[in-house]
């Protein structure tokens, strides 16, 4: 490469050319390209888009971390694999492709044509030869071996259940798919109010992996807790006891409650409409029949803001919160033989549980209010403790339910602040268990009742059944005789008919294409017409970037149980209910396959990034409200919006885009870049060595080593934005060295080369100009990270200087000294810095009286107690100091700072007794 002219250099670098020129030399050297038997690379992995048309900056700031962590990681010195791909099936290229008339395949490599020209045109460090596109036949065909797989394993399988419908997509959506708005349930991709439908579906039994799917994350401490904690609730851990109730029907129903120290209080039994004894009931009763048919087919619509966020099942209009109908069949009390009616109740939640429950009016607050709207009796069985703050006389569970081990709900009772109480109860009314705390009942009952103690997870098996086009389709035929059989993997892939544009499911309308033979007796046959939730493609797709072109298998299984998990994974909290589960659940099974060995999960750290924000509103094509890649790479260069998002804030933070910073960002770019060519034209001159000068070139050097490891330990945790700042402090400050001294070319060009390194893995094309301006070996992307061995006290040292300067501006400011002449600076005597070290270690109660017990101290008189005065006022603020010698070394190497600042002669001396007001850390000063 050769350096720009003069000229060029004058009036800074352009970016159309600059920009363009180093990516070709990127590609033409391999810089991003792992090979095969690259071993244990750094994987570095940005959740992978999916491709609706053009991204805009707020997408690209998600791929901008994670190429400036992978540059970063290879110039340590790690092989890195950072690979990029399109999760190219989804109902929105279907929708796009029916409004467009055209098909959705078509639509879908437009949108991947024109998103990878942008990330090429960001300068984005992609391995392209590792590219996966999910909707082509070589990648799913590989989804319907897993299906396969799974199916033989017992983890598929075909079932009729109650299921979420979104009549504008016309498919079924799983329940992570479900989000709640103004207490409405409506899809969370078109934001229609969804419809509760019985339907025969496909399933991955995702409950057989619930346990170490919720127990293994307290192991993940890479991940966010707040993630972490998403997937706790969402899996579910609720400890308790089933124990069945036999019914006049004959049926046998277990329950599963954690309050079986209540039992002896059941008054009535509830099941949910959808039990199955429910809908036996309703096949014999036409009372029953009309009332589970209101509460399953109702208007979902008219569900009350307060009954979603209460948690209560959603109730249809007309439903209230105690409707229920009584079936006429009772239920046996085990613990008093006493025979309960039994009621079909809404507000029982078929997929909580067993959905079924006994009813304790009396702790319970909807079994209390449903107990008082069908006039059941209510009888207390568990009181407040003797050392309870509620006095049990207050206690009237006739009117208000006592809950929760002793909690009373007390509403109006006088003298509760808050009406709970917080005492465990102790039963009452329970026969020979009368006095047991209700732990104690609790542990006793399991046994006496023949019940079984468990944990209930929350977690539902993932519905992957689609009714859509494009995705990729179950690889099942339906025979008549022989029912629903695999297709044999000889056959796979099953690949998509032509485009049917149609209302509905359109594999459905594809006549020719369902109709094949029965893979076992050779009969007529029809194909499984849905296809898989798209979700299927995310959940393994990091694994086929380790051997994409592999046509055998889906990926090398001795590779990635070496490359795998990925190190450091980058994309949206909105993922982590869904495609981060499933990803989860997919790598032990694949573990279990012994597909992977030694791997259970599949990212070893995950950041979540914040929103990029315009005009108070994140970005978003919706809204119009975005910033288009391409123009401002014309207007200002890839890596001014690089460096911009980056510099902002912290990545997990949303921050505004705006013109100014944008402009800042280029400004600095472009000034930065002028620095280097200075230097590297020879504008900063040979200098003989000079005594006087030598601790203003030790200074300049010194902040070099500490920016670099200061750089370095912010790259390492993700913080770009202050890694940045403090290549930016450096590069002011060799511009003062440069300008304001007569500075040692090699300290000059030792910062410039150090912050070329620093900015290589954010503005990597400047780096790169920098770096061949600055006659630098090879490409500045493969050359080595800047080394760093700041001293131990440094940061002790710049807090010193910075404390100094500020205390010297204050002065100068609050006394009017226009013009100061000297300034002298003092540090303070040994014997305050031993006050000061003994007050900092120390942990005498009396302070003052422990160092006046010192001879060392006490030989200072007044001016030691004092001085231990003040210590003790601040004592938890103190912090360590350097010694007498090292700080006024430090002061000297930093004096020319406060020279060039306020053009007067600086002179720092040694610790005296005459520097009466100086203490460690803060010299005195005196200004003329």
């Amino acid at each position: 490469m050769t350096a720009g002219t003069g000229e060029q250099r004058d009036r800074g670098f352009d970016h159309t050319e600059v920009e363009p020129k180093w990516q070709d030399a990127w590609d033409e050297h391999g810089v991003f390209h792992v090979p095969d038997d690259a071993e244990d690379p750094a994987y570095v992995l940005a959740m992978f888009p999916y491709p609706s048309g053009e991204m805009h900056m707020g997408h690209v700031r998600n791929y901008a971390i994670t190429d400036a962590y992978a540059r970063y990681q290879r110039m340590r010195g790690e092989s890195v694999l950072h690979p990029m791909g399109w999760d190219s099936f989804g109902l929105p290229a279907e929708n796009a492709a029916m409004d467009r008339e055209v098909d959705p395949r078509g639509w879908t490599m437009d949108c991947i044509a024109t998103m990878k020209e942008q990330m090429e045109l960001m300068g984005l460090g992609l391995d392209w030869d590792r590219e996966v596109t999910t909707c082509e036949p070589e990648y799913f065909r590989w989804n319907q071996w897993f299906f396969r797989r799974f199916y033989d394993e017992g983890l598929v399988e075909r079932k009729e259940t109650g299921l979420n419908w979104c009549p504008s997509c016309e498919t079924v959506l799983a329940d992570e798919n479900v989000t709640t708005e103004g207490g409405t349930e409506i899809c969370w991709r078109c934001d229609t109010p969804i419809e509760h439908r019985d339907m025969e579906q496909w399933f991955f039994t995702t409950t057989d992996y619930a346990d170490e799917l919720h127990e293994a994350l307290d192991r993940m401490d890479g991940w966010p807790e707040n993630v972490r904690e998403m997937q706790r609730n969402w899996i579910g851990h609720q400890e308790g006891d089933a124990v069945a109730f036999e019914l006049t029907t004959g049926d046998s129903v277990e329950i599963f409650t954690t309050r079986l120290d209540t039992i002896h209080g059941a008054t009535f039994f509830a099941l949910s409409p959808g039990h199955p004894v429910a809908q036996d009931l309703a096949g014999e009763d036409e009372a029953v029949a009309e009332y589970v048919h209101r509460a399953e087919h109702g208007d979902r619509e008219a569900r009350s803001a307060s009954e979603a966020s209460s948690g209560d099942a959603a109730r249809d209009e007309g439903l209230p919160q105690t409707s229920g109908v009584f079936t006429g069949e009772y239920a046996e009390n085990p613990a008093t033989g006493e025979e309960i009616p039994v009621y079909v109740a809404d507000y029982v939640l078929s997929d909580i549980g067993t959905g079924a429950l006994y009813a304790v009016p009396a702790h319970d607050e909807r079994d209390h209010a449903f107990a008082r709207e069908h006039d059941i009796p209510i009888r207390q069985v568990v009181e407040p403790a003797p050392d309870a703050e509620v006095d049990p006389a207050d206690v009237d569970v006739q009117r208000a339910a006592y809950t929760e081990d002793g909690v009373l709900d007390l509403g109006e009772v006088e003298g509760s602040s808050d009406g709970r109480s917080e005492s465990d109860g102790v039963l009452a009314n329970s026969g020979e268990y009368d006095g047991l705390t209700s732990e104690e009942a609790r542990e006793a009952f399991v046994d006496v009742f023949d019940g079984e103690r468990r944990v209930e997870r929350s977690l539902r098996d993932w519905c992957i059944s689609r009714q859509r086009y494009w995705g990729t389709p179950i690889p099942f035929v339906e025979c008549p005789d022989c029912g629903y059989v695999p297709v044999p993997e000889a056959d796979l892939p099953v690949e998509l008919p032509a485009f049917v544009r149609t209302t509905g499911n359109p594999l459905d309308a594809a006549e020719e294409w369902k109709q094949v033979e029965c893979p076992d007796c050779g009969g007529p046959a029809e194909r499984e017409t849905d296809t898989m939730d798209t979700f299927v493609d995310s959940s393994w797709y990091f694994l086929r970037y380790i051997s994409p072109g592999m046509d055998d298998a889906p990926f090398d299984t001795e590779q990635a149980s070496d490359w795998l998990p990925v190190d450091q994974y980058v994309g949206g909290i909105e993922h982590a209910t869904m495609h981060l589960i499933y990803s989860r659940f997919f790598t032990k099974v694949l573990a279990d396959l012994d597909m992977l060995e030694g791997v259970r999960e599949p990212f070893e750290n995950l950041l979540t990034q914040g929103m990029v924000r315009k005009g108070g509103t994140a970005m978003s094509s919706s809204t119009g409200n975005v910033v288009s890649p391409r123009p401002f790479v014309e207007k200002h260069g890839a890596d001014t919006g690089r460096l911009f998002m980056l510099e902002a804030a912290r990545p997990e933070k949303d921050f505004d885009w705006t013109e100014e910073g944008a402009r800042s960002a280029h400004e600095f770019l472009q000034g930065v870049y002028a620095l280097a060519a200075e230097v590297a034209s020879g504008a900063v001159g040979k200098v003989d060595a000079d005594a006087d000068r030598a601790p203003i070139d030790e200074y300049v050097a010194r902040e070099v080593s500490a920016t670099t490891a200061t750089a370095t330990e912010e790259f390492e945790a993700f913080r770009f934005n202050h890694a940045l700042q403090a290549v930016r402090e450096l590069v002011s400050l060799v511009r003062r060295y440069r300008d304001e001294t007569t500075p040692d070319p090699a300290v000059v060009e030792r910062g410039v080369e150090t912050v070329t390194k620093l900015l290589a893995p954010v503005a990597p094309h400047v780096a790169e100009e920098m770096w061949d301006e600055l006659g630098g070996e090879g490409l500045v992307a493969e050359a080595d990270w800047p080394g760093a061995d700041p001293p131990a006290s440094y940061d002790i040292e710049r807090r010193l200087v910075e404390n100094t300067r500020e205390d010297v501006r204050d002065i100068v400011d609050v006394a009017g000294i226009e013009d100061p002449e000297e300034v002298a600076i003092a540090v303070a005597p040994d014997w305050k810095h031993e006050v000061h070290e003994f007050a900092r270690t120390s942990d005498a109660d009396n302070l003052v009286g422990a160092v006046m017990g010192d001879e060392r101290f006490r030989e200072h008189g007044e001016a030691a107690a004092d001085f231990a005065k003040d210590l003790a006022a601040e004592r938890e603020a103190l912090s360590e100091t350097l010694d007498p010698a090292a700080e006024r070394a430090a002061l000297e190497r930093a004096a020319w700072l406060i020279e060039r600042e306020f053009g007067a002669d600086v002179t720092v001396l040694a610790a005296g007794e005459s520097a009466a007001d100086a203490r460690p850390g803060r010299p005195a000063i005196q200004i003329d």
